[in-house]
C-alpha cells in the first residue's frame, strides 16, 4: 500500500479514508454541502442524493468521497465532463466539513483523483482544473501532483463565491491547469499573434504536437455554428465555437447581444486550434475586444485555445500566483488585454500586480 492511500490520522483523533463513490454516500455529500454552504451552493446537483446517484452511475460527474471513521462524509471532489469531447474531465465541487481542514484531506482527495479514479476509466484523456488565484494553496497542490498552468481566467468567479474566505476583496481570476493521462499527438496552428505565446505554454506540456502557421482565411461555403452556456451565479458565459466560417463576424455580434441581455460579465471563447483558419478568427475576435486566455489541450480532442472579454474590472491586484512559469503566463495575458480593443476602454486595465 502506497503512502498517500493510507488512513489519515486527524490532529484530534479521528480516521479519514479516502475512496470510490458508493450510492449510500450521496445523503452524506448533500449533508455536507449544507454544513459548509447551506443551500447557497450555485449547483443544485450536489444538494439531491438521487441525482447525484445517476450522475456518478452515467459517469458524467462523479464523486471521491473523504468519510471518517463513523461513515460520515468529511469531504468530497469530483470530476466533471465539462468540454466538448467527453474524454476530458474538469476536477469542480471540492470541500472539506471545516473541522477538518488543512490536515491534507483536500490533497489526498486530489492525489485520489488523479492516481486512482483516472486508471480505473481508460477513456479518460485528461483532468483539467482552474485553481484560485486568491491565495497559491491549491494552485501549489495541482503543481505538486505534476499539472501544467496552461492560462489565467481573468474575474472567473465573483466574491461572493469566496464570502467566507479573507482576501477576496473582488471578482476572483482562476489558473487553467491541465494534467494528461493518455497522449494524442496531433498538428495545430498557429495564429500569428499568439507564435511567440503559444511556443511558451507549449513547452510547459509533455505531450508532443505539430505545429503549423496559420495562414488560410475564413472558409466561404462553411456557417459558424457555436455554443453558449451561461452560469448565471458567476455571470460568466462559456461559448464553444465547434465551427468557424466566413460569417463569423455577424456571428460573433448575434453571440455578444444574447449573453450581454443576461447580464453577463465575463465572456469566455473556445476556438478550434486544429482549424488551419484559426489565425483568420483570432484576428475577429481581437478587433471585437478579446484577448488570450490560454490553452486547453484536447478539449475538443483536438486543442483549445482560450480567449476572453471582461465587462467588468480585471482585479490585476488581487492575484497572487506559484509558480515562475504562472508569473510569466500573466504577464503574457496582461500584455494582450492592454493591446486588445476593449469595448469599455476603462475596464480590464491596471499597471498595478503583485507577484
Amino acid at each position: 500500500m502506497e503512502e498517500q492511500d493510507r488512513p489519515i490520522q486527524t490532529r484530534d483523533g479521528h480516521t479519514v479514508v479516502i475512496d470510490f463513490f458508493r450510492p449510500e454516500d450521496a445523503p452524506g455529500i448533500a449533508d455536507l454541502f449544507r454544513d459548509v454552504y447551506g443551500e447557497s451552493y450555485p449547483i443544485r446537483l450536489y444538494y439531491d442524493p438521487d441525482a447525484l446517484i445517476r450522475a456518478n452511475t452515467a459517469g458524467n460527474c462523479c464523486s471521491i468521497v473523504a468519510h471518517n471513521e463513523s461513515g460520515r462524509v468529511v469531504g468530497v471532489t469530483h470530476a466533471v465532463q465539462s468540454s466538448p469531447y467527453e474524454g476530458i474531465y474538469e476536477s469542480a465541487a471540492g470541500l472539506v466539513l471545516r473541522t477538518y481542514r488543512a490536515q491534507g484531506i483536500n490533497n489526498r482527495l486530489q492525489w485520489f483523483l488523479f492516481h486512482r479514479w483516472t486508471p480505473s476509466r481508460p477513456w479518460v484523456a485528461g483532468i483539467f482544473g482552474e485553481p484560485v488565484c486568491q491565495h497559491t494553496h491549491l494552485q501549489k497542490n495541482w503543481h505538486d501532483l505534476g499539472a501544467v498552468e496552461m492560462g489565467l481566467e481573468l474575474a472567473l468567479m465573483p466574491a461572493a463565491a469566496f464570502a467566507s474566505e479573507k482576501g477576496s476583496q473582488g471578482r476572483v481570476a482562476c489558473m487553467a491547469a491541465y494534467r494528461p493521462v493518455t497522449q494524442r499527438p496531433h498538428r495545430i496552428y498557429l495564429p500569428a499573434v499568439y507564435t511567440h505565446a503559444l511556443q511558451f505554454l507549449y513547452s510547459g506540456m509533455v505531450e508532443s504536437r505539430f505545429f503549423s502557421p496559420s495562414l488560410e482565411t475564413l472558409p466561404q461555403e462553411c456557417a459558424t455554428v457555436f455554443q453558449i452556456r451561461i452560469f448565471d451565479f458567476a455571470s460568466v458565459a462559456r461559448v464553444t465555437f465547434q465551427e468557424t466560417g466566413a460569417d463569423l463576424e455577424s456571428s460573433v455580434e448575434k453571440m455578444e447581444h444574447e449573453v450581454r441581455s443576461q447580464g453577463v460579465e465575463v465572456i469566455q471563447v473556445w476556438l478550434k486550434l486544429g482549424a488551419p483558419w484559426v489565425g483568420a478568427a483570432v484576428d475577429v475576435f481581437r478587433n471585437s475586444g478579446y484577448f488570450l486566455g490560454g490553452v486547453l489541450p484536447r478539449w475538443f480532442d483536438d486543442d483549445g485555445l482560450l480567449l476572453q472579454k471582461l465587462f467588468c474590472a480585471s482585479h490585476w491586484e488581487g492575484i497572487r500566483l506559484y509558480t515562475d512559469r504562472a508569473k510569466r503566463i500573466m504577464e503574457i495575458v496582461q500584455k494582450d488585454q492592454n493591446s486588445a480593443l476593449p469595448l469599455f476602454a476603462g475596464f480590464g486595465r491596471s499597471t498595478t500586480v503583485r507577484i
